[in-house]
């Protein structure tokens, strides 16, 4: 069984290779995440899917495509080592990051999803993740600044208080809308924000507060 799950990342992965990821260093590290450990038992035969997926809590794990896609950007725009990221969840896009990044932050309004995902990252063995329970609009200031901000859910409008957080040259890579949303991708230049429209997504929205 062991054998065929890792057989279906690396499926997955060249599924996403064919769909237009071509970041290869992103590929390798999804051939080798097991994604089901981030699903509930009940789906794990749509793991290595491309497909978003049921998280509970009204969550969602991202679409495969989508976490290479936002990984890539980060990668490309020249994020090495410091990332923030704006809604832990199943923790996936998080393993993702900490495999490419030297260190990352996280933070889930959920306390029972980051729970759930710290015990996962760390039966993969992966340590280098911080995780804060808090509200994502707020980022995590006392950390800032970050080289790369990537945000997992869809903001009504610009989290100016994350892109506060963003050190001189750094990017976010957010989903923006209700409705209608757009990947964008916002560059820091001193005080002045230069921002680019990437694509259409569809993302849970990034609701204000925190749950116990």
């Amino acid at each position: 069984m062991i054998g065929n799950l890792q057989r279906s990342a690396s499926s997955l992965a060249e599924l996403l290779a064919k769909e237009g990821v071509t970041d290869q260093r992103v590929l390798e590290v999804i051939a080798h995440t097991p994604r089901h450990v981030f699903i509930d038992e009940v789906l794990k035969h749509k793991a290595y899917q491309n497909t978003a997926l049921p998280i509970g809590q009204g969550q969602t794990i991202s679409q495969p495509f989508i976490v290479a896609q936002m990984t890539a950007l980060l990668r490309q725009h020249g994020v090495s080592s410091k990332v923030l990221e704006i809604g832990t969840g199943s923790g996936y896009q998080s393993a993702i990051l900490a495999q490419l990044f030297d260190k990352v932050y996280s933070v889930e309004r959920i306390k029972a999803l980051q729970w759930q995902a710290k015990r996962r990252l760390h039966q993969l063995d992966l340590y280098n993740v911080s995780m804060k329970h808090g509200d994502g609009w707020q980022g995590w200031a006392s950390q800032a600044p970050f080289q790369g901000i990537i945000v997992t859910a869809a903001a009504s409008s610009v989290p100016e208080q994350l892109l506060q957080q963003l050190d001189d040259g750094g990017v976010m890579i957010v989903p923006i809308g209700d409705a209608e949303q757009k990947l964008m991708v916002y560059t820091r230049h001193g005080n002045q924000f230069n921002q680019q429209v990437m694509a259409d997504v569809r993302f849970v929205p990034l609701v204000p507060g925190d749950i116990i």
